[in-house]
């Protein structure tokens, strides 16, 4: 087999260990999970009695032009429908996008640490890529501008920024888009888009009406509690969507996954309560954090990364066996940290008790 050269030397997503893998592993009862930034809250009510009430349609393919949520989806942006296109998770959209614009002979900017998905979908491609160090855990933008040359096709911005979940000020991120040349796609992810707070955060749809080269990429897997059904969506201009739309897969999005997102749409205090609950929950790591010396980034995202100053894989691990699933840093490109993902007061009560152990153990043999 002549395989493509670059899926050789890729390795394959790795997801975070399952509950049941660890429960059977480590033969424990309970498990918190708090690795993959999930909503601990899940969908709304109305989600759920939405899908109660759809059965009998598994025969029939999904609409492939997804109208219904389109239409909603539009109204609730305040943008025409045929700016929308969506996709099996933003994943498929960080996909659809570097299969239009990048290969051999191209190249794509990005910070690292950032979301992998896009340095591993630009890889496949064959495309160049030049990633340039988070400054603080901020993007460095002023280095990914001087990293941008007439090859460059593709720009990645993640705000909040995972792993860090640290976002982009409005005044940069205007400041860095008017010098972006016009002919250079700027792929704003924000994934987490609805957990942000902070003041200066921009209005990416507003944004959208001045710059022809940005596309923004959001999704309902995150606060809307959709993961497990896997739709996400980017907006962009028409002439954008329109140019991308040949690569995507018919019927990529399964018909549950269309009722869920228009049925949560429409729960917006929903969408509010679970905001509010984030920051209560991030507060209490802050707290934590501050009490006991531990670095962290103030985040706007529903995780939060945590340096411990040893070997994350050893946090990560004691915490495993205690029953609590979080996200190792090395990983992440956070060798001595781990991310964890803000759950239910509660989940975090008891995630701070085994942190407390560990900190306990290591001062022991200190």
């Amino acid at each position: 087999m002549r395989w493509k050269q670059q899926l050789l030397t890729l390795n394959p997503y790795q997801p975070g260990k399952s509950i049941d893998e660890v429960k059977k592993q480590y033969r424990l009862k309970e498990i918190v999970k708090l690795a993959s930034n999930e909503n601990p809250y899940g969908c709304s009510e109305r989600v759920l009695g939405t899908l109660e009430q759809s059965t009998g349609f598994f025969a029939l393919y999904p609409d492939g032009y997804a109208t219904n949520l389109r239409e909603t989806l539009a109204t609730h942006l305040d943008v025409f429908p045929n700016q929308i296109i969506f996709g099996n998770g933003s994943d498929e959209i960080i996909q659809i996008i570097s299969r239009s614009l990048l290969h051999p002979g191209a190249n794509t900017v990005m910070a690292a640490p950032t979301f992998p998905q896009y340095k591993h979908n630009a890889i496949i491609e064959g495309a160049e890529v030049r990633e340039i160090p988070l400054k603080n855990g901020n993007h460095d933008l002023d280095e990914m501008l001087a990293a941008i040359d007439g090859q460059t096709n593709a720009v990645w911005l993640c705000s909040p920024n995972n792993p860090t979940g640290t976002y982009i000020p409005e005044d940069q991120l205007i400041a860095f888009l008017d010098r972006v040349p016009k002919d250079v796609l700027v792929v704003l992810d924000e994934a987490y888009f609805e957990y942000v707070v902070a003041d200066d955060y921009y209005d990416s749809v507003e944004l959208l009406t001045r710059y022809e080269n940005l596309i923004v990429l959001r999704t309902f897997s995150k606060i809307y509690g959709l993961a497990s059904l896997r739709i996400g969506y980017g907006i962009a201009s028409q002439a954008i969507i329109r140019a991308i739309e040949p690569a995507r897969e018919p019927f990529n999005v399964n018909r549950f996954a269309l009722l869920a997102a228009e049925a949560a749409l429409g729960d917006q205090a929903y969408v509010n309560e679970c905001r509010q609950k984030n920051r209560q929950g991030l507060d209490q790591f802050y707290r934590y954090c501050d009490i006991n010396n531990l670095d962290y980034y103030p985040s706007q995202g529903n995780f939060i990364l945590i340096d411990f100053q040893v070997d994350g894989n050893e946090v990560f691990q004691f915490l495993l066996e205690k029953g609590f699933i979080v996200r190792s840093g090395p990983a992440l490109g956070f060798p001595t940290s781990i991310r964890v993902t803000v759950g239910s007061r509660e989940q975090n009560e008891k995630l701070l008790g085994a942190i407390s152990e560990f900190l306990a153990a290591k001062a022991a043999l200190s």
